[in-house]
């Protein structure tokens, strides 16, 4: 596991909850957090927000005025 994110996984709940790091629980949920981080990074570039509506506001009108 980085250390990296185990430090900042430690300092949240230090900072957080006043937990003191390393528990059991705080290592495994920085190992998940370490996987999920590199997921986010493979994406990278490769996502893109679909075409109008972009707002919420245009999308709920877009559905509220389609007939039923």
């Amino acid at each position: 596991m980085d250390d990296k994110i185990k430090k900042a996984v430690a300092d949240g709940a230090a900072f957080w909850s006043g937990v003191t790091a390393p528990n059991a629980a705080a290592d495994e949920m920085a190992a998940g957090l370490e996987a999920v981080l590199k997921g986010f990074e493979a994406l990278r570039g490769t996502m893109e927000f679909e075409d109008e509506p972009s707002s919420f506001e245009t999308a709920l009108q877009a559905t509220k005025d389609q007939p039923q």
